[in-house]
């Protein structure tokens, strides 16, 4: 049997409320990050955040819907037919568009082994439920 995998998105293993799914370790993903994240219309939790500790670039794309990425001030559309790599030092923050944005999310530390983070592993406690959220 070949080396693959297929996973509809809605049934991969979900946290923080169902908005982060956990598609790097669903499809057995080794080599670099990758999760998909659910933003609805109204939500404002996604962070502003940078890599610049852990040294990782990220590529944003739009599944479906639409909205923005803020980097370093400048705001970007971020829609199905556009794809963003930031860098690691650097700050951004998506909002979410009218509709909600479904986006795919890559990462990795340039010339380094990936190393995935146990927030990512199948199985890991939802940091939510942990709060007793």
């Amino acid at each position: 049997m070949g080396d693959y995998t297929v996973k509809r998105i809605d049934d991969l293993e979900a946290i923080y409320g169902g908005l982060f799914k956990r598609a790097r370790a669903e499809l057995g993903v080794s080599s670099f990050g990758m999760q998909v994240i659910d933003l609805p219309a109204d939500e404002e939790g996604y962070p502003e955040h940078d890599h610049a500790e852990d040294g990782q670039e990220e590529v944003y794309l739009a599944l479906r819907g639409w909205g923005d990425i803020e980097i370093e001030g400048d705001v970007h559309a971020l829609d199905p037919d556009t794809m963003v790599r930031v860098g690691p030092g650097v700050s951004r923050k998506v909002r979410p568009g009218t509709d909600g944005i479904r986006m795919l999310i890559l990462g990795g530390v340039p010339g380094a082994v990936y190393e995935a983070p146990e927030i990512s592993e199948l199985g890991h406690p939802d940091p939510l439920a942990a709060q007793g959220s």
